[in-house]
This record gives C-alpha cells, structure tokens and sequence, in this order.
C-alpha cells in the first residue's frame, strides 16, 4: 500500500504536488488544513483520504487523532506530537512543527513529511510516501516540492 502523507498545507496546495499525490492508494492529511476545500479538491484524486485536526482548523467535525490497524501496524494520525505515544502505537505520524521528522522513541516511530507551503528551521518545502506491507520493513521517504 502506497501512502501519501501530508500536513499543515494552510489553504494551499499546488497542482504539482495534487499531480504528484494522484496515484496514491490513499492520502493521509496531519493537519492545519484551513478551509474545507482543500480537502474536497484532495478527495477528486480519488484514492480514500484521512485526515486529523490541526491547531488552525475551525471544522469540529475533523477528529483530533486517528486511531488505527493497516498492514498489520498499529498507527496514530494526530497534528501536534504528544511527549509519550499511546501503548501499543508503532507508528505515530503527525505534522505542527513543519520540519520533517523520523524518530523512534519507546519503540513508536514518529514521522512527520514536513510542510509542502511554510517549511520552519531550514528544512525544504515537502510531503512524504509511505509504503506498507504486513510483515516487512515499512519504507518512508520525504519528497521535496
């Protein structure tokens, strides 16, 4: 399963990066998505969408986190990273801080595909693919837009 993750897209997201998502088996938002229509011009592309409310979103009906199994790993889709992921959490994607992140503390990894229109700290304007498979090694890489 091929995933593409983005986050804090703030009202923006450009026909490159909409082109580039396309082909995803789905697309997972980590929040700060703003206005609803991002997500409604994300959704054209077809593959299912995910998505979690950041800090800057108004739309209550956005949960706060997603809790779920794929592929045989336990994951959590949240915006802003908590200090102690949840028990029993392997992976632990989300977004805030706008820098891209691949961690692994107390056994969760905590990924995030940085900010594809406000990068922060020098890092690059960018989402990220992930790919997952029961029962082997998950492979994450960031792509720079």
């Amino acid at each position: 399963m091929r995933i593409a993750v983005i986050a804090d897209t703030h009202n923006r997201v450009s026909d490159r990066v909409r082109d580039a998502i396309s082909g995803a088996d789905e697309i997972w938002h980590l929040g700060d998505v703003c206005e609803p229509a991002i997500l409604e011009s994300l959704k054209k592309l077809g593959p299912p969408l995910r998505v979690v409310r950041g800090n800057c979103d108004s739309n209550e009906e956005w949960p706060l986190t997603l809790d779920f199994e794929l592929e045989g790993f336990q994951i959590q889709l949240i915006h802003i990273p908590p200090r102690k992921a949840p028990a029993g959490c392997a992976l632990l994607f989300h977004g805030h801080t706008h820098v891209p992140r691949d961690e692994t503390i107390g056994g969760t990894r905590y990924l995030n595909p940085g900010c594809i229109t406000r990068p922060n700290r020098g890092a690059p304007a960018s989402f990220a693919w992930l790919e997952l498979e029961e029962n082997q090694p998950l492979n994450w890489s960031l792509v720079r837009v």
